[in-house]
C-alpha cells in the first residue's frame, strides 16, 4: 500500500538541480532501460508513419513498462548502501511510488483498446487513464506550494485549454459529458501540479495535456482533423510519449535532488 507521508519539500528550488545523465550514469540498468524505451518509442512512431498498425499496437504494449523500469531502477538506495531512513519501501520516495502507480495505469490504458472493442474499449481506456491522472495528482500534491497554483496569472492558459476542450466536445459527448468533464479536470490538475515538481516535469505535464486533448477532439468533434501531413494518431502518440518521458525525467531529477545526489 502506498504511504501518504510526504518526503518531498514544498520548496524544490532550494535543492540543487541534478542532471538526468548523472542519475543514469550511476544506474547502468536504468540507462539500458532508458535506451530501450527510446528505441521502442522510435520504432512505434515510425510504424505509425508507415501505416504498420500491427507493429504500432504491439510496441505500444511495452513502452510504459520500459519507462516504469527506468523509474524503478533509477531510484531507491544504490546497491551496497543503506536506504535513507525517511524513504519508503525499498528506499523509494512517495513521489516515485505514486509515479509507478500512474505508469501502471497508463500501461493498462494503452492495452485496453486491444482487449475489447467499441464504446466499452474507449470507456475502459478512459477509466484507466483517469486513474493514472489521479495517481499523478497524488504524486505531485505535496509540491503544490511551488506550482502555478500560487501564481493565478500562469493558471490562465490551463483554464482556457480546459474550457475550450469542454466547449468543443460537450455538444457531441452525449451521456459521456460528465465523465469527459471529470477526466478533463483531473488532467488539467495534473498538468498544473506537475509545475511544482520542476520545469521539466511541468513541460511534460503540459504536453500530456495536449496529447489527451487530441484524443478527445478526435473522439467527440465530428470531422476533426489535425492540419498537415502527420496523422492524428501519430501526433497523439508522439506527444503522449514525450509527455510521459519528460514527467519521468523531471521526477527522477527531483527525487535525486531530494536524496542529496550530485
Amino acid at each position: 500500500m502506498v504511504s501518504s507521508t510526504p518526503r518531498v519539500s514544498h520548496a524544490p528550488t532550494s535543492r540543487r538541480a541534478v542532471s538526468i545523465v548523472t542519475v543514469l550514469r550511476r544506474r547502468p540498468v536504468a540507462a539500458l532501460a532508458a535506451g530501450a524505451f527510446l528505441l521502442l518509442s522510435a520504432v512505434h512512431l515510425v510504424a505509425h508513419l508507415a501505416g504498420q498498425e500491427q507493429v504500432a499496437n504491439v510496441t505500444q504494449w511495452f513502452v510504459m513498462p520500459l519507462l516504469a523500469l527506468v523509474v524503478w531502477t533509477a531510484t531507491g538506495a544504490p546497491r551496497g548502501t543503506a536506504a535513507a531512513p525517511a524513504a519508503g519501501p525499498r528506499g523509494r520516495s512517495r513521489l516515485v511510488r505514486w509515479t509507478l502507480v500512474a505508469l501502471g495505469f497508463s500501461w493498462l490504458g494503452d492495452s485496453a483498446p486491444d482487449l475489447s472493442s467499441g464504446d466499452a474499449s474507449f470507456l475502459t481506456m478512459v477509466g484507466f487513464f483517469l486513474l493514472a491522472q489521479v495517481a499523478y495528482v497524488a504524486a505531485f500534491w505535496p509540491s503544490r506550494g511551488s506550482s502555478v497554483l500560487r501564481r493565478p496569472v500562469l493558471l490562465v492558459p490551463y483554464a482556457l485549454a480546459l474550457v475550450a476542450l469542454v466547449v468543443l466536445c460537450a455538444p457531441h459527448a452525449g451521456a459521456l459529458l460528465v465523465p469527459v468533464m471529470v477526466y478533463g479536470l483531473c488532467l488539467a490538475l495534473m498538468a498544473v501540479l506537475s509545475t511544482g515538481v520542476n520545469r521539466v516535469a511541468g513541460i511534460g505535464g503540459a504536453i500530456f495535456l495536449v496529447s489527451d486533448a487530441l484524443i478527445a477532439l478526435g473522439a467527440f468533434v465530428p470531422g476533426f482533423e489535425v492540419p498537415g501531413p502527420l496523422s492524428s494518431g501519430f501526433l497523439v502518440m508522439v506527444t503522449y510519449l514525450a509527455g510521459q518521458a519528460l514527467l519521468a525525467v523531471g521526477i527522477l531529477r527531483r527525487d535525486a535532488a531530494e536524496a542529496g545526489e550530485s
